[in-house]
């Protein structure tokens, strides 16, 4: 009998117990090991492509089983934070030794829905606040922003706004980035614009997005053909890259990098950009799904990480390293 009651006791405390599958936590701090790779299998030498030059990257890997699907990326200083689409986050530091080292592994401490599964917690899109250090999350599903606390330990505050209401559970808050006039842009992945005009649906906060007075304009972005935003980053002239994606049955992912001028983002706004990157063809590509920006010296340095699905057979969690000289 108190075995049963211990069953029942479980089955009312835990509602998704009888539901979907759990999300895979981590159960120990992991073992990341990096190994390099080049820019292209096909050519070693390479380097240039566009005005990025290739300064390196490795293949992350790990036999944790909540390691992976990783969608979003901040970097300080030599310190790497990537954020799992379920929640999860992952922290190390790395040198030019490639190695990751203090490694530091964590879950979001609330969001949307109860964090049983990986859908509870869709977290595809974050961002470091530059005044407070905080960093916004943007969770699909939901359709909403959450502000934690710059170690992800504490909820500050969350708003679901009412003009990502309609977009699409699987194509929301994709991609987010904090202009330097403070202005806050996100892309939906797969909203398109009403009435048939062209592009997805993007949106300007003038101050934080997680404040429900804060209201917000709607404008188009217009990806390259067939691809869909995943991530957004501000270079230090203030000009912002976007970063889309395809999947096709030739190349299965591929991605391309959108120069944006920042100054023409405004209500009602048709933008397109410039393609500047394209990893296609030869050139290594996978599903790329988080894009950072920092500076050593006086370089401008971009950084590309890859979303391996948590794991694929076919997707890699890549992260790669490239001096932009635009």
């Amino acid at each position: 009998m108190r075995v049963l009651l211990i069953i029942l006791a479980v089955l009312i405390v835990v509602p998704s117990w009888s539901g979907d599958e759990r999300l895979p936590l981590w159960d120990a701090v992991p073992t990341v090991i990096a190994t390099r790779v080049p820019l292209s299998e096909a050519q070693p030498a390479l380097r240039r492509l566009g005005p990025l030059t290739y300064l390196g990257g490795v293949h992350l890997s790990s036999r944790n089983w909540a390691f992976g699907g990783y969608s979003s990326l901040v970097v300080r200083g030599d310190r790497f934070l990537l954020l799992s689409d379920g929640g999860l986050s992952l922290d190390f530091a790395m040198g030019a030794d490639w190695r990751p080292r203090d490694v530091r592994v964590g879950e979001l401490p609330d969001g949307p829905g109860t964090g049983w599964r990986k859908s509870d917690r869709d977290s595809e899109s974050m961002v470091a606040d530059p005044k407070t250090g905080d960093l916004l999350v943007g969770f699909e599903r939901a359709n909403a922003i959450w502000r934690y606390d710059a170690a992800l330990t504490l909820v500050i505050r969350h708003y679901a706004p009412p003009a990502m209401k309609r977009w699409p559970r699987n194509g929301g808050p994709e991609a987010m980035a904090i202009l330097k006039d403070g202005r806050t842009v996100v892309f939906a992945e797969d909203a398109s614009m009403p009435g048939g005009r062209p592009g997805k649906q993007a949106l300007i906060f003038p101050a934080d997005p997680t404040d429900p007075q804060t209201r917000p304009r709607r404008f188009a972005f217009v990806p390259p053909d067939g691809y869909d935003p995943t991530d957004a980053a501000v270079l230090p002239d203030g000009r912002l890259l976007v970063l889309t994606r395809a999947l096709t049955l030739r190349e299965f992912f591929t991605a391309k990098l959108v120069l944006v001028d920042s100054r023409t983002i405004r209500a009602g706004a048709t933008i397109r950009g410039s393609e500047i990157a394209s990893f296609t063809g030869e050139v290594i590509h996978d599903n790329f799904e988080g894009l950072a920006v920092t500076r050593e010296g006086k370089a401008t340095i971009v950084w590309l990480l890859s979303d391996d699905n948590g794991p694929s057979l076919f997707e890699r969690t890549l992260l790669l390293k490239f001096r932009f000289d635009g």
